[in-house]
Protein backbone atom coordinates (compact mmCIF):
# COMPACT_ATOMS: atom_id res chain seq x y z
CA UNK A 1 0.00 0.00 0.00
CA UNK A 2 2.87 2.37 0.76
CA UNK A 3 4.50 1.68 -2.64
CA UNK A 4 1.25 2.03 -4.56
CA UNK A 5 0.30 5.22 -2.72
CA UNK A 6 3.73 6.71 -3.47
CA UNK A 7 3.54 5.78 -7.16
CA UNK A 8 0.01 7.10 -7.54
CA UNK A 9 0.61 10.20 -5.43
CA UNK A 10 -2.23 9.42 -3.00
CA UNK A 11 -1.23 11.26 0.17
CA UNK A 12 -4.19 10.01 2.25
CA UNK A 13 -3.56 6.38 1.37
CA UNK A 14 0.17 6.87 1.99
CA UNK A 15 -0.51 8.29 5.47
CA UNK A 16 -2.86 5.43 6.36
CA UNK A 17 -0.47 2.76 5.10
CA UNK A 18 2.44 4.35 6.96
CA UNK A 19 0.46 4.33 10.19
CA UNK A 20 -0.32 0.63 9.73
CA UNK A 21 3.34 -0.15 9.08
CA UNK A 22 4.27 1.56 12.32
CA UNK A 23 1.35 0.52 14.57
CA UNK A 24 1.20 -3.22 13.79
CA UNK A 25 4.77 -4.11 14.88
CA UNK A 26 4.55 -1.58 17.72
CA UNK A 27 1.29 -3.15 18.98
CA UNK A 28 2.74 -6.66 18.67
CA UNK A 29 5.77 -5.72 20.78
CA UNK A 30 3.53 -3.97 23.32
CA UNK A 31 1.37 -7.05 23.92
CA UNK A 32 4.47 -9.24 24.19
CA UNK A 33 5.77 -7.22 27.13
CA UNK A 34 2.35 -6.35 28.59
CA UNK A 35 2.81 -8.68 31.61
CA UNK A 36 6.46 -7.89 32.21
CA UNK A 37 6.85 -6.88 35.89
CA UNK A 38 3.09 -7.20 36.46
CA UNK A 39 2.07 -8.93 39.70
CA UNK A 40 -1.34 -10.22 40.71
CA UNK A 41 -2.33 -11.09 44.27
CA UNK A 42 -5.44 -12.63 45.86
CA UNK A 43 -5.81 -12.30 49.62
CA UNK A 44 -8.38 -13.50 52.17
CA UNK A 45 -8.43 -11.84 55.57
CA UNK A 46 -9.45 -15.21 57.10
CA UNK A 47 -8.92 -18.75 55.82
CA UNK A 48 -11.04 -20.51 58.49
CA UNK A 49 -14.48 -19.25 59.48
CA UNK A 50 -17.79 -20.61 60.74
CA UNK A 51 -21.15 -20.65 59.01
CA UNK A 52 -22.77 -17.22 59.09
CA UNK A 53 -19.49 -15.27 59.22
CA UNK A 54 -18.01 -13.04 56.51
CA UNK A 55 -14.61 -12.85 54.85
CA UNK A 56 -13.02 -10.05 52.85
CA UNK A 57 -11.49 -10.90 49.49
CA UNK A 58 -8.89 -8.43 48.20
CA UNK A 59 -7.52 -8.50 44.64
CA UNK A 60 -4.44 -6.46 43.71
CA UNK A 61 -2.64 -5.85 40.42
CA UNK A 62 0.63 -3.92 40.26
CA UNK A 63 2.35 -2.61 37.12
CA UNK A 64 6.05 -2.11 38.01
CA UNK A 65 7.30 -0.96 34.61
CA UNK A 66 7.32 2.37 32.76
CA UNK A 67 5.07 1.12 29.96
CA UNK A 68 1.36 1.61 30.77
CA UNK A 69 -1.25 -1.12 30.44
CA UNK A 70 -4.12 0.38 28.41
CA UNK A 71 -6.55 -2.34 29.44
CA UNK A 72 -6.49 -5.30 31.78
CA UNK A 73 -9.13 -7.95 32.43
CA UNK A 74 -8.90 -10.29 35.42
CA UNK A 75 -11.14 -13.37 35.52
CA UNK A 76 -10.94 -15.32 38.80
CA UNK A 77 -12.69 -18.63 39.50
CA UNK A 78 -14.88 -18.41 42.62
CA UNK A 79 -17.26 -21.06 44.02
CA UNK A 80 -20.90 -20.08 43.61
CA UNK A 81 -21.42 -20.55 47.36
CA UNK A 82 -18.99 -17.66 47.94
CA UNK A 83 -20.66 -15.07 45.73
CA UNK A 84 -19.59 -11.51 46.77
CA UNK A 85 -22.14 -9.02 47.97
CA UNK A 86 -20.89 -6.27 45.64
CA UNK A 87 -20.95 -8.19 42.36
CA UNK A 88 -22.64 -11.21 40.84
CA UNK A 89 -20.50 -14.01 39.46
CA UNK A 90 -20.54 -14.57 35.71
CA UNK A 91 -21.70 -18.00 34.47
CA UNK A 92 -19.05 -20.67 34.09
CA UNK A 93 -18.73 -24.00 32.30
CA UNK A 94 -17.32 -25.45 35.53
CA UNK A 95 -19.80 -27.04 37.97
CA UNK A 96 -20.63 -25.01 41.10
CA UNK A 97 -18.18 -22.32 39.98
CA UNK A 98 -18.54 -18.79 38.64
CA UNK A 99 -16.22 -16.12 37.25
CA UNK A 100 -15.41 -12.91 39.11
CA UNK A 101 -14.44 -10.45 36.37
CA UNK A 102 -12.71 -7.13 37.00
CA UNK A 103 -11.21 -4.57 34.61
CA UNK A 104 -8.63 -1.82 34.99
CA UNK A 105 -6.27 0.50 33.11
CA UNK A 106 -2.86 1.03 34.70
CA UNK A 107 -0.29 3.75 34.09
CA UNK A 108 3.42 3.24 34.77
CA UNK A 109 4.15 2.12 38.35
CA UNK A 110 0.45 2.13 39.19
CA UNK A 111 -1.63 -0.42 41.07
CA UNK A 112 -5.30 -1.37 41.23
CA UNK A 113 -7.16 -2.86 44.18
CA UNK A 114 -10.62 -4.40 44.51
CA UNK A 115 -12.26 -5.46 47.77
CA UNK A 116 -15.24 -7.79 48.05
CA UNK A 117 -17.21 -8.96 51.08
CA UNK A 118 -18.22 -12.61 50.97
CA UNK A 119 -20.90 -14.08 53.28
CA UNK A 120 -20.22 -17.72 54.19
CA UNK A 121 -23.66 -19.28 54.42
CA UNK A 122 -22.68 -22.90 53.75
CA UNK A 123 -19.98 -25.05 55.29
CA UNK A 124 -17.41 -26.43 52.90
CA UNK A 125 -13.78 -26.72 51.82
CA UNK A 126 -13.43 -24.21 49.01
CA UNK A 127 -10.71 -23.35 46.50
CA UNK A 128 -10.48 -19.85 44.97
CA UNK A 129 -8.63 -19.64 41.68
CA UNK A 130 -6.86 -20.00 39.37
CA UNK A 131 -7.15 -16.63 37.64
CA UNK A 132 -6.62 -15.53 34.06
CA UNK A 133 -5.20 -12.09 33.20
CA UNK A 134 -5.75 -10.66 29.71
CA UNK A 135 -4.25 -7.53 28.17
CA UNK A 136 -3.00 -6.16 24.86
CA UNK A 137 -1.80 -3.13 22.97
CA UNK A 138 -3.24 0.37 22.87
CA UNK A 139 -4.81 -0.14 19.43
CA UNK A 140 -6.66 -3.35 20.31
CA UNK A 141 -4.94 -5.28 17.54
CA UNK A 142 -3.39 -7.99 19.71
CA UNK A 143 -4.41 -9.73 22.93
CA UNK A 144 -2.45 -11.91 25.30
CA UNK A 145 -3.51 -13.99 28.32
CA UNK A 146 -1.58 -15.15 31.34
CA UNK A 147 -2.76 -17.71 33.89
CA UNK A 148 -2.18 -17.15 37.58
CA UNK A 149 -2.22 -20.77 38.84
CA UNK A 150 -2.12 -20.08 42.58
CA UNK A 151 -5.25 -21.08 44.52
CA UNK A 152 -6.37 -20.00 47.99
CA UNK A 153 -8.23 -22.28 50.37
CA UNK A 154 -11.16 -21.25 52.52
CA UNK A 155 -12.60 -23.62 55.12
CA UNK A 156 -16.09 -22.87 56.39
CA UNK A 157 -16.71 -24.86 59.56
CA UNK A 158 -20.21 -26.06 60.47
CA UNK A 159 -21.91 -23.99 63.14
CA UNK A 160 -21.56 -25.09 66.77
CA UNK A 161 -24.41 -24.55 69.23
CA UNK A 162 -24.86 -25.27 72.95
CA UNK A 163 -26.28 -28.71 73.66
CA UNK A 164 -29.41 -27.25 75.27
CA UNK A 165 -30.28 -25.71 71.89
CA UNK A 166 -30.54 -29.27 70.59
CA UNK A 167 -32.64 -30.42 73.52
CA UNK A 168 -29.75 -32.41 75.01
CA UNK A 169 -28.67 -32.28 78.67
CA UNK A 170 -25.99 -29.60 79.01
CA UNK A 171 -24.08 -31.68 81.60
CA UNK A 172 -23.06 -35.29 81.06
CA UNK A 173 -25.42 -35.83 78.10
CA UNK A 174 -24.50 -39.50 77.88
CA UNK A 175 -24.69 -40.42 81.56
CA UNK A 176 -22.36 -40.37 84.53
CA UNK A 177 -19.62 -42.82 83.67
CA UNK A 178 -17.22 -41.97 86.50
CA UNK A 179 -17.72 -45.28 88.26
CA UNK A 180 -17.06 -47.27 85.10
CA UNK A 181 -14.03 -45.41 83.78
CA UNK A 182 -10.44 -46.00 84.92
CA UNK A 183 -8.57 -43.30 86.82
CA UNK A 184 -5.29 -41.98 85.45
CA UNK A 185 -2.74 -39.39 86.48
CA UNK A 186 -3.04 -36.15 84.55
CA UNK A 187 0.51 -34.89 83.73
CA UNK A 188 -0.82 -31.37 83.21
CA UNK A 189 -2.03 -31.11 86.83
CA UNK A 190 0.99 -31.27 89.18
CA UNK A 191 0.01 -31.54 92.85
CA UNK A 192 3.43 -31.73 94.53
CA UNK A 193 6.58 -33.80 95.07
CA UNK A 194 7.42 -37.01 96.90
CA UNK A 195 10.36 -39.35 97.29
CA UNK A 196 11.31 -41.65 94.44
CA UNK A 197 10.09 -45.26 94.49
CA UNK A 198 11.63 -48.04 92.39
CA UNK A 199 8.39 -48.53 90.44
CA UNK A 200 8.29 -44.85 89.35
CA UNK A 201 8.94 -44.07 85.69
CA UNK A 202 12.07 -41.96 85.02
CA UNK A 203 10.01 -39.42 83.06
CA UNK A 204 8.28 -38.37 86.30
CA UNK A 205 11.54 -37.43 88.08
CA UNK A 206 11.79 -33.73 88.92
CA UNK A 207 15.48 -33.13 88.25
CA UNK A 208 15.69 -29.60 89.63
CA UNK A 209 14.10 -30.65 92.91
CA UNK A 210 16.40 -33.70 92.97
CA UNK A 211 19.46 -31.48 92.69
CA UNK A 212 18.12 -29.08 95.32
CA UNK A 213 17.34 -31.80 97.91
CA UNK A 214 20.22 -34.09 96.92
CA UNK A 215 17.69 -36.94 96.69
CA UNK A 216 15.51 -38.29 93.92
CA UNK A 217 12.13 -36.56 93.81
CA UNK A 218 9.20 -37.35 91.53
CA UNK A 219 6.16 -35.32 90.59
CA UNK A 220 2.74 -36.10 91.99
CA UNK A 221 -0.28 -35.52 89.75
CA UNK A 222 -3.96 -35.06 90.41
CA UNK A 223 -6.05 -38.02 89.26
CA UNK A 224 -8.29 -37.69 86.23
CA UNK A 225 -10.91 -39.82 84.53
CA UNK A 226 -10.29 -40.90 80.96
CA UNK A 227 -13.43 -40.02 79.02
CA UNK A 228 -13.27 -41.36 75.50
CA UNK A 229 -15.99 -40.53 72.98
CA UNK A 230 -16.15 -41.69 69.37
CA UNK A 231 -18.80 -40.09 67.17
CA UNK A 232 -20.30 -42.24 64.42
CA UNK A 233 -21.94 -39.88 61.92
CA UNK A 234 -24.51 -41.22 59.48
CA UNK A 235 -24.90 -39.18 56.25
CA UNK A 236 -27.61 -41.43 54.80
CA UNK A 237 -31.00 -39.72 54.91
CA UNK A 238 -32.95 -42.44 53.05
CA UNK A 239 -32.81 -46.21 53.34
CA UNK A 240 -31.97 -46.67 49.65
CA UNK A 241 -29.14 -44.74 47.99
CA UNK A 242 -31.07 -44.15 44.76
CA UNK A 243 -33.70 -42.15 46.69
CA UNK A 244 -31.25 -39.25 46.93
CA UNK A 245 -30.16 -37.06 49.81
CA UNK A 246 -32.05 -34.69 52.10
CA UNK A 247 -29.28 -32.10 52.27
CA UNK A 248 -30.97 -30.05 55.00
CA UNK A 249 -31.29 -33.07 57.28
CA UNK A 250 -27.70 -34.13 56.58
CA UNK A 251 -26.45 -30.64 57.41
CA UNK A 252 -28.32 -30.75 60.73
CA UNK A 253 -26.55 -34.00 61.57
CA UNK A 254 -23.19 -32.42 60.73
CA UNK A 255 -23.92 -29.36 62.89
CA UNK A 256 -25.00 -31.60 65.78
CA UNK A 257 -21.75 -33.57 65.51
CA UNK A 258 -19.76 -30.34 65.55
CA UNK A 259 -21.64 -29.16 68.65
CA UNK A 260 -20.95 -32.43 70.48
CA UNK A 261 -17.28 -32.32 69.48
CA UNK A 262 -17.03 -28.78 70.83
CA UNK A 263 -18.58 -29.91 74.13
CA UNK A 264 -16.10 -32.80 74.37
CA UNK A 265 -13.20 -30.43 73.69
CA UNK A 266 -14.37 -28.00 76.37
CA UNK A 267 -14.60 -30.85 78.88
CA UNK A 268 -11.12 -32.05 77.81
CA UNK A 269 -12.41 -35.48 76.79
CA UNK A 270 -10.62 -37.67 74.29
CA UNK A 271 -12.83 -37.85 71.19
CA UNK A 272 -12.72 -39.04 67.62
CA UNK A 273 -14.92 -39.21 64.54
CA UNK A 274 -15.98 -41.88 62.06
CA UNK A 275 -18.45 -41.16 59.24
CA UNK A 276 -19.79 -43.05 56.26
CA UNK A 277 -19.51 -39.91 54.14
CA UNK A 278 -16.41 -39.35 52.00
CA UNK A 279 -14.04 -36.54 51.18
CA UNK A 280 -14.85 -34.56 47.98
CA UNK A 281 -13.82 -36.31 44.73
CA UNK A 282 -12.66 -39.33 46.71
CA UNK A 283 -13.96 -42.65 48.02
CA UNK A 284 -11.93 -42.33 51.21
CA UNK A 285 -14.24 -42.35 54.21
CA UNK A 286 -13.82 -39.97 57.11
CA UNK A 287 -11.96 -41.40 60.12
CA UNK A 288 -10.17 -39.55 62.95
CA UNK A 289 -8.82 -41.57 65.87
CA UNK A 290 -9.70 -40.42 69.40
CA UNK A 291 -7.33 -37.95 71.01
CA UNK A 292 -7.05 -35.12 73.52
CA UNK A 293 -4.65 -32.99 71.51
CA UNK A 294 -5.56 -29.25 71.56
CA UNK A 295 -5.78 -29.40 67.76
CA UNK A 296 -8.21 -32.34 67.81
CA UNK A 297 -11.28 -30.11 67.55
CA UNK A 298 -9.85 -28.29 64.55
CA UNK A 299 -9.13 -31.62 62.82
CA UNK A 300 -12.70 -32.79 63.41
CA UNK A 301 -14.21 -29.49 62.23
CA UNK A 302 -12.08 -29.50 59.08
CA UNK A 303 -13.22 -33.02 58.30
CA UNK A 304 -16.86 -32.05 58.87
CA UNK A 305 -16.42 -29.02 56.62
CA UNK A 306 -15.11 -31.18 53.79
CA UNK A 307 -17.28 -34.31 54.06
CA UNK A 308 -19.60 -34.97 51.13
CA UNK A 309 -23.02 -36.61 51.00
CA UNK A 310 -21.73 -39.67 49.13
CA UNK A 311 -22.29 -42.66 51.45
CA UNK A 312 -19.56 -45.27 51.11
CA UNK A 313 -21.26 -47.90 53.29
CA UNK A 314 -24.21 -48.24 55.70
CA UNK A 315 -23.47 -47.04 59.21
CA UNK A 316 -24.20 -50.45 60.74
CA UNK A 317 -21.43 -51.92 58.57
CA UNK A 318 -19.09 -49.17 59.70
CA UNK A 319 -19.94 -49.82 63.36
CA UNK A 320 -19.22 -53.51 62.98
CA UNK A 321 -15.93 -52.86 61.19
CA UNK A 322 -14.53 -50.04 63.35
CA UNK A 323 -15.63 -50.95 66.88
CA UNK A 324 -13.00 -53.72 67.38
CA UNK A 325 -10.24 -51.17 66.68
CA UNK A 326 -11.43 -48.69 69.33
CA UNK A 327 -10.50 -48.65 73.05
CA UNK A 328 -12.82 -50.87 75.07
CA UNK A 329 -13.84 -48.10 77.47
CA UNK A 330 -14.94 -45.76 74.67
CA UNK A 331 -18.48 -44.48 74.42
CA UNK A 332 -19.74 -44.98 70.87
CA UNK A 333 -22.12 -42.13 70.04
CA UNK A 334 -24.26 -42.75 66.96
CA UNK A 335 -25.58 -39.56 65.35
CA UNK A 336 -28.06 -40.33 62.62
CA UNK A 337 -30.79 -38.53 60.65
CA UNK A 338 -32.35 -41.92 59.87
CA UNK A 339 -33.05 -44.85 62.22
CA UNK A 340 -33.40 -48.24 60.51
CA UNK A 341 -33.99 -51.74 61.81
CA UNK A 342 -30.51 -52.84 60.72
CA UNK A 343 -28.92 -49.94 62.59
CA UNK A 344 -30.88 -50.71 65.77
CA UNK A 345 -29.91 -54.38 65.53
CA UNK A 346 -26.21 -53.51 65.34
CA UNK A 347 -26.49 -51.06 68.25
CA UNK A 348 -28.14 -53.76 70.39
CA UNK A 349 -25.47 -56.28 69.38
CA UNK A 350 -22.67 -53.93 70.44
CA UNK A 351 -24.42 -53.33 73.77
CA UNK A 352 -24.81 -57.06 74.35
CA UNK A 353 -21.06 -57.63 73.89
CA UNK A 354 -20.29 -54.98 76.51
CA UNK A 355 -19.84 -51.81 74.50
CA UNK A 356 -21.05 -48.51 75.98
CA UNK A 357 -23.16 -46.92 73.27
CA UNK A 358 -25.53 -43.98 72.86
CA UNK A 359 -27.96 -43.03 70.08
CA UNK A 360 -28.76 -39.46 69.06
CA UNK A 361 -31.56 -39.41 66.48
CA UNK A 362 -32.76 -36.64 64.19
CA UNK A 363 -35.39 -38.88 62.61
CA UNK A 364 -38.78 -37.29 63.27
CA UNK A 365 -40.57 -40.34 61.88
CA UNK A 366 -38.98 -42.68 64.43
CA UNK A 367 -40.68 -42.90 67.79
CA UNK A 368 -38.14 -43.19 70.56
CA UNK A 369 -38.15 -46.75 71.73
CA UNK A 370 -36.97 -48.09 75.07
CA UNK A 371 -33.53 -49.60 74.52
CA UNK A 372 -32.41 -51.04 77.89
CA UNK A 373 -28.92 -49.95 78.85
CA UNK A 374 -28.61 -47.57 75.87
CA UNK A 375 -28.88 -43.81 76.20
CA UNK A 376 -31.25 -42.45 73.56
CA UNK A 377 -31.77 -38.77 72.73
CA UNK A 378 -34.07 -37.27 70.11
CA UNK A 379 -32.33 -34.03 69.09
CA UNK A 380 -34.28 -31.10 67.70
CA UNK A 381 -32.58 -27.95 66.46
CA UNK A 382 -33.89 -24.77 68.08
CA UNK A 383 -36.09 -22.65 65.81
CA UNK A 384 -34.17 -19.55 66.92
CA UNK A 385 -30.92 -20.77 65.35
Amino acid sequence: MVVLAALLGQETLLTLASLLVISIPFGWVWQRIAFYRVAYQRHLNETRVFEGEHVTLTLRVVNRKYLPIPWLRVVDQIPLALSPQEKKLAPSHLPLTGFLETRASLLWNERARWEYHIPCHKRGYYALGPATLSSGDLFGLFERSLEYPHTDRLIVYPRMDPLEDWGLPPKEPFGDARTRLPVFQDPTRIRGLRDYHPEDAPKHIHWRATARHNALKVKQYDPTINYNWVFFLNLATYELAWQGVDSELAERAIRLTASLANFASEQKYAFGLVANGTYPDSDQRLRILPGRDPAQLRSVLEALAAVSYFVASPLETLLRRESPNLPWGSTLIVITPLVTENLLAEILRLHDVGRKIALVSLDENWKTESLPGIIVHHARESVNQ
